[in-house]
């Protein structure tokens, strides 16, 4: 038997620059989705119906990508046709999204838009999984923690760039942020376009300096913990996935509750921060999508957007030295207090400034989750099931939004009196249940635990 090789941090690095990529385009879509369905005609209650499509698609892709990525082998490995396609996908719904309103001889705008969302959303996510699960096949355990660090932060660099951009492309090369009623800004509409163009540009580069080890010698390498799964006879097809879900390890399902919390929390966080900004800082109607003070909250949530995301790359740097000492569980549950408290410090604040403050308590938890709960994982699971667990994985993060987006619209509209910032507030406290929840979670394979 032999044991992986240990991998230099450049070999990390490329291996999950593709990641860049894939995070500007969906901080695009995360901080401007709902302004641009908003400017083609939905109300603020609807909003999270319009989303809902995009995860309910990625919770029936994600199982099915990594089942049959575990058992593909092609020319460019396992995992990477996969992201490949999803990223090209994703170009796709990026350039067309802002653009909807040119389809409207055959659908009108919103529903196209709406599709398009679906599109870039379900790309992201065939793109996203086996990312995580070529950090898994490729580092050995005590490499994982700072894979997905390595991860995050590149994540959190692109979400940046990909968050700040549309403020950029109107402040600093003077494209206009507004337009008539019912039509994107031009500022969004490039924003998007350059979004596409970094996304393929990244993910060819991830393609083309990693090598993905063969199927033989994946097969020889000695897994270095027990996993938790009940090795059974192999099936076929759909068959398989069903048993693969029934001997689900269980650690995995104690951080699904974990998950669902959280994931809940980020998606009413993307759903409702636009209109809430816009009414609760801005003093605007909610009804009010087209007037320039609108444009300028879109851009704003945009920038505070950029700050959280900065602040989660910053962090992932220090999550590997904090794990050590802390443990992951210990490290993961205060992340995600502070990532509570910054959601609801944004009913309290007094001026648009004030928000910055509470997206650095957003940040740390953003850099905690994207990192975190896969490093616990990997140690559950055998290598050659490593693609369909964490697509199995996904639906702990899909569900929770889908739950959100069926349920998030009526509370707003019923219980909170048509207020979005209530919306933000309840994402706090799920924010800190799911720190709660992780004093039920194993992990037998924390570094930090067996020193």
């Amino acid at each position: 038997m032999q044991t992986k090789p240990r991998l230099s941090f450049a070999q990390i690095w490329n291996m999950s620059f593709g990641f860049l990529g894939i995070q500007m385009g969906f901080a695009l879509q995360n901080a401007n989705a709902s302004r641009i369905l908003q400017i083609f005609g939905a109300n603020v209650e609807e909003l999270s119906w319009f989303w809902v499509v995009a995860p309910l698609t990625g919770m029936i892709v994600q199982p099915i990508i990594g089942h049959y990525s575990d058992k593909t082998w092609t020319k460019l490995g396992r995992r990477r046709p996969y992201f490949l396609t999803g990223a090209l996908l994703a170009s796709v719904g990026l350039i067309l999204m802002p653009q909807a309103d040119l389809f409207i001889a055959f659908l009108p705008a919103l529903w196209v838009g709406a599709g398009f969302l679906m599109i870039m959303d379900a790309s992201f996510n065939v793109a996203m999984e086996p990312f995580r699960a070529l950090v898994a096949d490729k580092l050995p355990g005590d490499q994982t923690t700072l894979g997905f660090s390595i991860q995050t932060v590149l994540i959190g660099l692109g979400a940046v760039i990909g968050s700040w951009l549309p403020w950029a492309v109107t402040n600093w090369f003077g494209i206009s942020n507004t337009a008539e009623p019912g039509t994107v800004p031009p500022s969004l509409i490039v924003s998007f376009i350059c979004g596409a163009v970094v996304l393929i540009v990244t993910i060819l580069i991830t393609v083309t300096t990693t090598k993905e080890y063969s199927p033989e010698e994946t097969a020889a390498f000695e897994e270095e913990r027990e996993p938790e799964v009940n090795e059974l006879p192999e099936k076929r097809g759909f068959s398989q996935i069903l048993q693969d879900i029934a001997a689900m390890p269980t650690t995995m399902k104690q951080l699904g509750l974990v998950q669902f919390f959280s994931w809940f929390a980020l998606f009413g966080m993307w759903v409702f921060t636009t209109p809430a900004i816009a009414h609760h800082i801005w003093g605007l109607p909610t009804d009010d999508t087209s007037s320039s003070s609108y444009q300028d909250a879109g851009d704003w949530v945009g920038i505070i957007f950029g700050v959280y995301n900065l602040v989660s790359a910053i962090y992932a740097f220090l999550l590997p030295s904090i794990a050590a000492k802390l443990g992951r569980k210990q490290t993961h549950a205060l992340s995600l207090v502070i990532g509570g408290i910054g959601l609801i410090s944004m009913y309290l604040a007094p001026d648009k400034y004030w928000l910055i403050g509470s997206m650095v308590g957003v940040g740390i938890a953003w850099g905690s989750i994207l990192a975190m709960p896969y490093a616990i994982l990997a140690g559950s699971i055998p290598l050659k099931k490593m693609g369909i667990y964490m697509g199995l994985f996904n639906f702990f993060i899909v569900f929770p939004q889908i739950i959100n987006a069926i349920i998030g619209g009526p509370i707003v509209k019923n219980l909170y009196g048509g207020n979005p910032i209530f919306a933000i507030v309840m994402s706090g406290v799920f924010m800190i249940l799911a720190a709660f929840t992780l004093r039920f979670v194993k992990d037998n394979d924390d570094p930090a635990l067996t020193a």
